[in-house]
């Protein structure tokens, strides 16, 4: 009975320690010594993730670039044209509206043109004697000269501006080719304009100048026509004249 509890005992004790060396590696093993499983999807996937982030980031850094080159670029379109022939063109035009304002005699006025032709220029008045014939004949003749000196006078201020225009128009086709921005090329297609306006002015100012000179000589010829008329009828009715033959050349 005694040997069979002891039996009993020492089986018990036996099968604790085994148990108990069993255990023991499990208890004592590091969470850092666990055992790592291997997913082949799930990495898969894991990479899949990483390289749409990856290319998300460079398609922002594309989009970020493309940007700042697009503000450049702005940038460059809203630069000015570093030069500008504005004040030459209204110095050129001043010179010319000047020239046109200080013409002698005769402006360019339609009330005073009308004046004139009712007065000085036209028919030779009925009642007029000869004193003030060759008045308004002295009159005419000073006008068309200085006519003809203002159609000069403008004709060289307009070759004046000839020199400096064409340096202009090269400066700012130059600059035009090298421009950097759309608002230059526009600034420096605005300008040629206004250089091409101006020319024009003083062409058609030029053209204006001949026209009057000729005009009033053509109306000094066909006044001083009418006027020798009424010359001759107040020499032929003068008290005491009496027409007679006259012999211009003798004949052998």
């Amino acid at each position: 009975m005694i040997a069979r509890k002891m039996r009993r005992a020492r089986l018990t004790a036996t099968a604790s320690l085994s148990l108990t060396f069993t255990l023991l590696p499990l208890v004592m093993m590091p969470a850092s010594a666990q055992m790592i499983v291997y997913d082949p999807t799930n990495f898969s996937q894991n990479v899949l993730t990483a390289a749409r982030e990856l290319q998300q980031v460079q398609n922002q850094i594309t989009a970020l670039a493309n940007q700042a080159q697009m503000l450049a670029n702005q940038a460059k379109n809203l630069q000015k044209l570093p030069i500008t022939t504005l004040s030459q063109v209204q110095s050129q035009a001043q010179a010319t509206q000047s020239l046109l304002s200080s013409v002698q005699m005769l402006a360019f006025n339609v009330q005073r043109i009308e004046a004139a032709f009712s007065g000085t220029y036209g028919a030779a008045p009925t009642g007029a004697t000869t004193t003030t014939l060759s008045t308004n004949a002295l009159t005419r003749w000073q006008t068309s000269i200085a006519a003809f000196q203002d159609s000069l006078k403008i004709g060289a201020g307009v070759v004046g501006n000839v020199s400096s225009t064409n340096t202009s128009r090269s400066t700012l086709v130059t600059s035009s080719q090298s421009a950097t921005g759309s608002l230059q090329v526009l600034q420096a297609g605005n300008q040629l304009l206004a250089l091409q306006s101006q020319q024009l002015s003083d062409l058609i100012s030029m053209l204006a100048a001949k026209a009057r000179a000729d005009a009033l000589e053509q109306a000094r010829s066909a006044t001083a026509e009418a006027s020798g008329q009424q010359q001759y009828t107040l020499f032929s009715t003068r008290t005491g004249y009496v027409p007679g033959n006259v012999t211009m050349f003798s004949g052998n």
